[in-house]
Parts: C-alpha cells; structure tokens; sequence
C-alpha cells in the first residue's frame, strides 16, 4: 500500500511530468534520425541495385554490337547460371514483347512482363525499373527493362534479399537501440529533473518550515542568475513584506489597544466618581456629556481607520464631482486662520483663481484640513506657515503646505504615513497617529500622491499632486 502510493505521488510530481517530457521528446528525435537513416540506406542499397542492372545491361548491349544476338543469348545465360539463378534472372524480348530467349525462369515463373513499361521505351528511350514483390516471399525482386539494339529488348531482374538482410538488421539493431536509448533517457532526464527542480524543493522545505516555526526563515540564493534563483529571491522578497505587514499588523494592534484604553478608562473613571459619591443631577449632566465626548473621539478614530482600509483596499465609495481645489484651500486656510493667530503663527495662503480636478470634495477637505492642522499644532510661536496651491503643468495640481516647526528626523520621516505612528516629540500632543495615513489615502485614491520633506528644527513641507480635469473651453 505504501508502495503504490509512493508510486502515485511520484507520477503527479513535475519531475516526472519533465521526465517524460524529456524521454518524450528524445525518443522522438532519435525515431527520426534512424527513420532518416533508414531511408538513406534503402536509397543507396536501390541505387546500387539499379547500377549493377544498368551495367549488365550495357554488357548485353555490347555483346550484341559485338557478336549478335546468337553470342548475346549464350553469355546472358552464362551470367545468370554464375550468379545464381535464383539471384538473377533475364529475358530477351522483341519489340512487340513477345520472347525471344530467357535464363531458366522455374524459381520466377510468378514475374510477368510490364507491357507499359516496353511499350514507353521506343518513346522515352530510357530504362525503365519496377520493385515487385512476390506472394509467399520474403525478397523483392528489382526489374529493369532496356532497350539492347535495333528490336530487342532486355528484362534483368535481381532479387533484393541483400537489401532485405540489411534493413531487418537495421530494424533490430534499432529496436534494441531505441530500448536503451529510452532507459537512458529516462535516467538521465529524471537526474537532470531532479536537479533542475532541487531550488524549489528548497523554496517548498523553507515554506514548511516558515509555517511550522516563524518568519525568520529564507530561502538560500545561490547567485547562478537563473530562473530557480529569481524564484527564490522573489519568495524572500514576499516574505519580508509578509513579515513587515505582520510586524505592523502586531504595531498596530498595540497602538490600538493603547489609544483605546486612554478614553475607556476615562469614560470608566467618569463613571466610577459619579457612582460612588453624591453626584447631584448637574455632575450626571457633566459625566453624560464627557462620556459621549470620549465616545465621539472613539468612534471617529474608528471611522478614520475603516475609511483608510476601504482606500487602500480600492473599496472606498467617493462622490466623485468637478472640484475647484483653489476654493477648497482657500476655505481651509479661512478656517485655520483664526486658531493660528491665537497661537501667534503666521498663516499665507497663495492659490490661483481656477485649479479643476475631479474628487470628493468631504475627503479632499479633511485631508487638506488634517495637514494645515498639523502644521499650526507643531509650530511654534512666531512661526509661519505657507499654502499654497498652483498648477504643475498641464496634468496636475501641486498643493504645498510648508511650515517652520520642528521638522521630522530623517529616523522618524520614513513612518510618518504608516497608521498609530508618532514621532518622539508629538507624542505630547493631542491626536491618534491617523492623519497623514488618511491623507496619503485620499491623495492615492483621487489618483495622486503626497510626498515630504524635512529638515529638523526648521520645519517641514507636505506636498499632495492631484491629477488636473481639462476643463473644454
């Protein structure tokens, strides 16, 4: 039983797909080099036949110049009698087919004469040959009929079993040839199988292994730049992007618990003091409004974070209209001017009059509002920041919001898009490490992008390209 399953894994395996592939295409290749070979070897065995007709032919021809026809019957016979009579035989004939004299014709009384054959001859003036084969023998017989002096006609024949003895020689030694040829084909495509496959055994033994043990394992590149190595390189190219995702995966889920356990815990303590002391009807007030704002602070950071993942994931519904991004910074600017002046900030904003682009106005808002908030929260006093919106070009609108605060170190700047990540110095601050993740959301899904630059305690420049809507004229 172990056997015959043995036995059925290997025939569903590749390798063995690919030895027969191999033994396939081998055997085949070798069956038309003896097929080849065997047509050459009948070709030259018939040339060589006919060229020992055509040259006993030419001796009767000369002989009857020579001596006449009398002469001519005489030595036709002795040349059969000394080749053998049942090797060669002749026939002298008339013009009209009719016999004039033969070699003894007992051993091939069966052979006819070819009335087509003499009748073409005064015509055509050339031999004329024919392959016959004769019932209950093995050998064919191949027959000539020339045209030996004014009215007489010559039909040599010879028997081929020279020819047949050659070619079942060959077909033997083909038979046998051809069995270890495929032996041989076998072993050594299965070898060269196994080998060529022996990297993705490797990819398949690290897979197991990676699902059995952790992530840390890789594949083994042996630097051959072939299609086993780039399989490999690519597989441990997946698996750091599956691990990063699962670190991130494990980051997040903590920065979740953490920014979860902040409001729980104050709505759980609101509760817990209004329980457990005389709480008149104005503290109950209070702790329904301060749980209801903790709430609301829970529930849009919910919604930020399904809104990001449908994005990403393509599934984000967007009310796609014309959008004038001019009026949209404009009004952001309008909005933020106010809380920067209280925090002595300057705030410019240069837009031009008209900047079309097709998208949804909500999100293109929130994700404006969300970078011109950062700005005015991590600038300090005295500072300035500058907005501006202007056309790059034919194809796409630049919006820039640059700011003189603290900047991002070049250890932080990579992250600062990644979802719950915060730098070292707005982990003071108010906020869930969702902004710039919604933002590069929204940009990415109106078919743009947001890039950043910084230098630390100088500040920082957040630029979104969004493709431009021609607007017909």
């Amino acid at each position: 039983m172990f056997l015959k399953k043995r036995l059925f894994d290997i025939c569903h395996t590749l390798a063995f797909r690919l030895t027969l592939w191999y033994a396939g295409i081998f055997m085949f290749s070798a069956c038309v080099a003896f097929l080849f070979f065997y047509l050459l070897i009948t070709s030259v065995i018939r040339q060589q036949t006919d060229q020992d007709l055509l040259i006993g032919a030419r001796t009767f021809s000369s002989i009857l110049s020579a001596h006449g026809p009398e002469a001519l019957k005489q030595q036709a016979f002795l040349e059969a009698q000394a080749s053998g009579e049942k090797k060669v035989f002749f026939r002298l004939l008339y013009v009209t087919g009719q016999l004039f004299s033969s070699s003894n014709m007992s051993y091939w009384r069966d052979i006819g004469i070819n009335k087509d054959a003499i009748k073409r001859l005064p015509t055509d003036r050339q031999p004329a040959f024919d392959t016959i084969s004769i019932p209950g023998r093995k050998h064919k017989v191949r027959i000539l009929y020339a045209i030996l002096g004014p009215g007489l006609i010559v039909q040599l024949g010879r028997s081929m079993d020279a020819h047949t003895r050659i070619i079942e020689a060959f077909r033997k030694i083909f038979v046998a040839t051809m069995a270890v040829l495929f032996v041989l084909a076998v072993i050594v495509g299965w070898f060269m199988a196994k080998r060529a496959l022996a990297g993705v055994d490797t990819v398949i033994h690290t897979a197991r292994r990676i699902s059995e043990r952790s992530l840390d394992e890789r594949v083994p590149v042996k630097r051959q730049v072939d299609e086993i190595d780039q399989l490999a390189i690519t597989f441990n190219q997946m698996l750091d992007r599956i691990q990063k995702l699962v670190t991130e995966i494990k980051e997040m889920n903590d920065n979740i618990a953490h920014d979860l356990k902040s409001p729980i815990t104050r709505i759980r303590g609101i509760a817990e003091v209004s329980l457990t002391t005389e709480s008149t009807l104005q503290d109950y007030e209070n702790m329904a409004g301060n749980t209801i704002e903790e709430c609301d602070r829970l529930l849009n950071m919910i919604n930020t974070m399904l809104i990001i993942s449908k994005t990403e994931a393509g599934l984000g519904q967007f009310e796609k209209k014309e959008l004038d991004i001019a009026k949209v910074v404009q009004d952001a600017c309008e909005l933020f001017l106010p809380m920067a002046e209280i925090e002595g900030l300057t705030l410019n904003c240069d837009t031009l009059d008209r900047l079309i682009t097709n998208g949804d106005i909500r999100m293109v808002q929130r994700m404006i509002s969300n970078l011109i908030d950062n700005a005015v929260k991590y600038t300090p006093a005295g500072g300035k920041i500058e907005v501006t919106a202007l056309s790059d070009g034919r194809q796409s609108i630049r919006i820039s919001i640059k700011d003189s605060g603290r900047g991002i170190s070049e250890k932080d700047l990579p992250h600062i898009f990644e979802r719950f990540y915060r730098c070292d110095p707005s982990r003071s601050q108010t906020g869930t490490g969702l902004g710039l993740s919604f933002a590069r959301a929204v940009a990415r899904a109106h078919g743009g992008e947001i890039t950043v630059t910084s230098v630390p305690n100088e500040g920082s420049t957040f630029t979104v390209t969004l493709p431009k809507m021609l607007v017909k004229v």
